[in-house]
């Protein structure tokens, strides 16, 4: 066999174990969610369940019991939606002026921005109570879209503006012979040469709102505004937790973001490989 066979052949493997180290957890926790309390804690452990138990499903999305998750799931899909519709508004304006107009501390400002998403949680979590107490939007949705779109924002002038940057500035000044302005020339050349990398920052900002846990434990008390991480928690008891329903849970708040990043990933990756190339 060839040299350039055999490294072919290792780059499969490579490939095929990675996907396992990836998918590995994926695949028990949707296994856990269908076996009983009793094989979830037996020792040692059963790797396939003796029987298929769809009820914690079927709790989930019929029984009263399920409501607060339901919820839950609700709020995370308004809260994700919101804050993708917001970011990429203000993203996709901010990044362009990043992108194309001089002006005096355009890097530093952007760094800036950088700067606040690289601020660790933790950092910011007593001004924005503060902040959001004083607005009254504690243990609320919006409140949740207003902190939310803080982190989100910042994520994706820094994604856009690297791929704006990307794009040749003479599709533009053709459009401006044509009479076009500067924001038709965003609208109708830019915007659609740059859907890679608008699909990608929008698929990411989904994530981060979606997955986002520890402020929407500090800010949140009811049921009203909780969101999915939020309620996954809580299944676990003070003495007791059921395993599989927490299981459930994981495998119903991770479809979403996993059927996301099967429809758009082709946008995802170009978009992210355009996007490295630095401002």
């Amino acid at each position: 066999m060839k040299r350039r066979q055999w490294i072919r052949l290792w780059q499969y493997v490579a490939a095929v174990v990675a996907c396992v180290a990836i998918l590995a957890p994926f695949g028990w926790m949707v296994i856990a969610s269908f076996q009983t309390q009793a094989e979830l804690v037996r020792r040692p452990l059963p790797w396939w369940p003796q029987e298929f138990y769809p009820d914690r499903y079927l709790a989930i999305f019929t029984d009263r019991s399920g409501e607060d998750f339901r919820a839950a799931l609700l709020n995370s899909l308004v809260v994700a939606t919101c804050v993708v519709v917001v970011s990429m508004l203000v993203g996709v304006l901010g990044s362009y002026a990043f992108a194309r107009l001089r002006f005096r501390f355009r890097r530093a400002i952007l760094m800036t921005f950088l700067f606040t998403y690289m601020l660790p949680q933790i950092a910011l979590l007593i001004p924005l109570y503060m902040i959001l107490s004083g607005m009254n939007l504690l243990d609320s949705v919006w409140g949740l879209v207003l902190v939310d779109c803080s982190l989100v924002v910042p994520f994706v002038l820094w994604i856009l503006s690297n791929y704006f940057i990307t794009i040749p500035l003479e599709l533009e000044e053709s459009a401006w012979i044509d009479g076009a302005s500067r924001f038709g020339a965003l609208w109708r050349i830019v915007l659609p040469s740059a859907r890679p990398g608008l699909f990608a920052a929008g698929m990411f900002a989904f994530l981060l709102a979606w997955d986002e846990f520890m402020y929407a434990l500090i800010f949140t008390s009811s049921n009203a505004s909780k969101t999915v991480p939020v309620a996954i928690a809580e299944f676990s008891g003070r003495y007791s937790t059921d395993f599989g329903l927490v299981a459930a849970g994981g495998v119903l708040a991770a479809l979403p973001p996993v059927l996301l990043a099967v429809v758009f990933q082709r946008y995802v990756v170009s978009g992210l490989v355009s996007g490295s190339v630095k401002a």
